[in-house]
């Protein structure tokens, strides 16, 4: 197998585009796949910049419905029509951020898809999980264990003309077999990262191997207090499991340094145009968990 981060917001490999979005490219013995797409058609320079042939992508999964993970779509449909592309039924909803009262251009801000992806023939609507095959498979969160981390509080959908808050039943999660692991792949994992595992040990009975998504605890301004404890809590959680995570994107990497601090190797950045490395951190005790 293998995974390469084809953009995100961290200069990384030399002449990568870098930009506040998510793309990732998986080689599997049955698949070409991609996981996003990033914000715009910067993601497709990327991929030819690192040798990565986009027409032969079978699959394309949007793991929620936000821009910076689906702009590239339109312009990768051009390339490639042939690629079946997977999305939870609601992912085209009306989703908005709250930038504030004072924010210049307006309150809210639409961050959703560009509507015409939903329109495309080669679209796959789903509602819930789905098996792709004996190799892939999507799950989403039917109940949440824990609550949303608090950088989602100003993530909004439009309903009937009034803003609430989005409960992200449009975001789902890539599961991928590799021999007898299990590898997840997440976009922002906006349902927070515990719950999110909890979710896949109650379908899977075991623990990923492998945990590859950003963790959405990205702040412009500093941390309050109670964030940086929230913060804290969610890597003291997250290394109780036999897994080994790679992180980008929205985690920011403030929130990366001090979640270092307590996962230390467990934990590693993949920056753009990086090939995650193949360094699973296996346990006999594993598959009890």
């Amino acid at each position: 197998m293998r995974i390469v981060n084809l953009i995100e917001n961290t200069e990384g490999r030399e002449g990568c585009a870098y930009a506040h979005g998510l793309s990732f490219y998986v080689e599997t013995s049955k698949h070409r796949l991609l996981l996003d797409l990033g914000p715009s058609e910067e993601t497709l320079h990327n991929a030819e910049i690192l040798g990565i042939d986009l027409s032969e992508i079978d699959t394309v999964i949007l793991s929620h419905g936000h821009y910076d993970h689906s702009g590239g779509i339109m312009p990768f449909a051009k390339l490639n029509p042939d690629a079946d592309i997977y999305m939870q039924e609601t992912a085209d909803a009306e989703y908005y951020a709250d930038d504030g009262e004072k924010a210049e251009g307006g309150r809210y801000r639409y961050i959703g898809i560009d509507k015409a992806i939903a329109e495309l023939p080669q679209v796959v609507k789903l509602q819930g999980d789905h098996r792709i095959d004996d190799e892939l498979e999507l799950f989403t969160i039917r109940e949440r264990t824990h609550v949303l981390p608090f950088t989602n509080k100003r993530l909004l959908i439009k309903e009937n003309d009034e803003f609430v808050r989005d409960d992200f039943v449009h975001e789902q999660y890539l599961v991928i077999r590799d021999g007898d692991r299990r590898i997840l792949l997440s976009g922002c994992a906006h349902n927070g990262m515990p719950a999110i595992l909890d979710a896949f040990t109650d379908k899977y009975g075991t623990a990923p191997d492998a945990v590859i998504s950003g963790f959405h605890l990205m702040k412009k301004n500093k941390y309050t207090d109670e964030e940086l404890r929230e913060i804290i809590d969610i890597s003291k959680e997250l290394k109780k499991y036999p897994t080994r995570f790679f992180t980008c994107h929205c985690t920011g990497e403030p929130a990366y340094e001090i979640m270092k601090l307590t996962m230390g190797e467990q934990l590693e950045y993949v920056h753009s145009g990086e090939e995650v490395e193949y360094l699973w951190y296996i346990r006999s005790s594993q598959r009890d968990i």
